[in-house]
């Protein structure tokens, strides 16, 4: 049984520019909403939300990303929390480097909600792999398949 530990978490939004919307899009506020609840049943405490609206997934030069893992090396973050990997990123191999090597480092717990993911349940083997192998295929389906 896993103890039960109050984290520090926050909550990370993203949805891209091809959705087109100048305003928070509806879908980051179904996103925040989602994550806020899921949070508060954990009986953790929410210390900030990171979101780009706006921005692809293709890679990590985004404003609130910058600024979240900018909190996460200053010690003040534990957990972040995502609606799905997707919205954390797209690039499955920048993705592995993340759930596998940089934020095991700074002892950031991951969860992604839809995915039913949680980086406690697989650290020290090969669970984010795993977890960004499954988002490779989904996004390969999402682009329409791949010609080999």
């Amino acid at each position: 049984m896993r103890e039960q530990q109050n984290y520090r978490a926050v909550i990370y939004c993203r949805l891209s520019s091809e959705d087109g919307a100048d305003h928070e899009s509806m879908s980051i506020g179904n996103q925040r909403a989602l994550l806020a609840e899921y949070v508060q049943k954990q009986g953790w405490e929410v210390v900030d939300t990171y979101i780009d609206d706006g921005f692809s997934g293709t890679n990590f030069e985004r404003p609130g990303f910058q600024e979240m893992m900018r909190m996460v090396k200053l010690k003040k973050i534990g957990c972040i929390v995502v609606k799905d990997l997707s919205r954390f990123g797209r690039d499955y191999l920048e993705v592995s480097s993340y759930l596998e090597l940089i934020l095991p480092v700074f002892d950031i717990r991951f969860l992604s909600v839809n995915d039913h993911f949680d980086s406690q349940d697989y650290r020290g083997t090969t669970g984010g792999m795993e977890l960004a192998f499954r988002n490779l295929i989904k996004n390969t389906r999402h682009l329409g398949g791949v010609n080999c």
